[in-house]
């Protein structure tokens, strides 16, 4: 009855929030406490919260913290040469945005943090896409995807739980893996090949004063656009589409109102380079470029090193950014506040999903699920566990916690392996294929950090992603049996 009622608590959340009958906040909170109800232990729906609160409360704080950290760092200019490198490889092309927003998630994702990654990505490429009028789903799509397969690095998480969790040397899980990972992030290259084409062929290859001139004439947005589209498009003139454009390029996170320079009363100017973040920004720290630089490398550093509790380690680095920085108190505040809806978006998910998790774990549903999934594996694939760990790891890293799987289920996975002469460590090793598809979890706090700040909705973010999640995921583990690793 339990396996049941989690199955179907899961896919009613799902369905709400992809045909946006509910806000995911909203569903998160309500759809638990009614199968909380059904399950007959309503009495004891506040334990369960507040076991989940108290779980996810570590998180929520290092995703504030971290929010307000980078987003200082986005500010002073930390990461303006990279942006700009990458800006210039993109140019007005929909097609190397596309490939732009994989490559530079890919690099960035090396920290092992996805709210990080997603933060500097997002802020780097939202105002291309706005102001090109291109997918925001796209974006967000690919930077959760390039992210995800290099969350498998031994400090992003999945790869650490995996061996503790089966007492093996993290190094023995994933160096062997590096093959058939490669082959997912070439796969997400390629994709974004495609989907970049797409929007190509969608909205043409504009030249850099087509945009600056749209920008400049364009009529306050409506629900039909004249858009400006160049001998890419095959028009070579004016062409209607329909569709909001949103608000003007530039006002996304971490932009000045003219990403590319300029000031409102003098309007974007005619020939300055095409940039996502605004070179002229009052809240540039060209003179302390190298101090923030070296802050960044040491909290790095130190949160690989574990040398003290990731929430500890962004707390005491927004609070030195900030006092460094911004020595004043009014530009503290200020800088506080553009980053306050951001912080407040974020870590009130993370508690609504505390409610979802409490209740999943409280009542017993997600024991009974997994129980259930095990004991229907038919017995001839006992020697191809480590495959069928590799498929299960896909949804079942989807619909429930990295610890939820790898402490709870990966072990009995692994037991079953090796009755079947299955080693342990293939098992761990096909246990992280599923990471594309998981970053975009609802249980994952960092996907939120990710539509927050591109706008998008989250049923908008999934419908779209999780085929192309699940396709990745599968050539992962594809790769990984054709090179023998698993």
């Amino acid at each position: 009855m339990l396996t049941l009622l989690g199955f179907a608590m899961i896919a009613t959340f799902l369905v709400l929030i992809m045909l946006k009958k509910m806000s995911p906040i909203a569903a998160l909170v309500l759809i638990p406490a009614l199968f909380c109800v059904c399950v007959g232990k309503g009495a004891e729906l506040g334990d369960y919260v507040l076991d989940g609160v108290t779980g996810l409360a570590p998180t929520a704080a290092m995703l504030m913290f971290a929010i307000v950290y980078f987003g200082v760092m986005i500010d002073v200019g930390l990461f303006d040469p990279v942006v700009r490198g990458i800006l210039k490889f993109c140019r007005a092309d929909p097609l190397r945005i596309v490939v732009g927003t994989a490559v530079l998630a890919a690099i960035v994702s090396l920290d092992g943090d996805g709210s990080t990654t997603f933060m500097i990505t997002v802020s780097a490429m939202y105002p291309l896409y706005k102001r090109l009028r291109m997918s925001l789903v796209v974006m967000t799509g690919v930077a959760a995807m390039a992210n995800g397969v290099m969350n498998t690095l031994p400090w992003g998480g999945p790869t650490a739980r995996a061996a503790t969790a089966l007492k093996l040397d993290a190094s023995d899980i994933f160096v062997p893996m590096i093959p058939a990972l490669a082959m997912g992030l070439l796969f997400v290259l390629a994709l974004s090949y495609v989907l970049g084409r797409r929007e190509r062929k969608r909205l043409g290859v504009l030249t850099l004063d087509e945009v600056l001139v749209e920008e400049t004439e364009k009529e306050p947005a409506t629900e039909t656009e004249t858009v400006l589209v160049g001998a890419g498009s095959g028009a070579g003139g004016a062409a209607k589409r329909s569709g909001a454009g949103g608000p003007a390029a530039g006002t996304g996170p971490g932009s000045g109102a003219y990403p590319a320079g300029g000031s409102e009363e003098s309007g974007p100017p005619e020939d300055d380079a095409f940039q996502g973040l605004d070179p002229h920004r009052a809240t540039l720290r060209p003179r302390l470029y190298w101090f923030n630089a070296l802050l960044t490398v040491a909290l790095l550093t130190a949160m690989i090193m574990e040398w003290l509790p990731i929430p500890v380690l962004f707390l005491l680095g927004a609070a030195l950014a900030l006092t460094v920085n911004y020595p004043h108190m009014p530009d503290q505040r200020a800088r506080i506040a553009a980053h306050a809806e951001n912080v407040l978006n974020v870590s009130g998910m993370v508690f609504a999903a505390a409610v979802f998790t409490g209740v999943l774990q409280g009542t017993g549903m997600v024991d009974h699920m997994a129980t259930w999934l095990v004991d229907n594996i038919p017995t001839g694939l006992g020697p191809h566990m480590a495959v069928v760990t590799g498929v299960l790891s896909i949804p079942l890293t989807y619909f429930m916690s990295n610890d939820g799987f790898y402490f709870g289920i990966l072990p009995v996975l692994a037991e079953a392996g090796q009755a079947h002469g299955v080693p342990a460590v293939e098992v761990a090793r096909a246990s992280i294929v599923g990471q594309p598809l998981h970053m975009s979890s609802p249980l994952v706090p960092a996907v939120y950090v990710l539509v927050g700040m591109a706008k998008v909705e989250f049923g908008d973010h999934t419908r779209f992603v999780v085929k192309w999640a699940a396709l990745t995921s599968l050539m992962v583990l594809g790769a990984a049996v054709l090179f023998g690793i698993v």
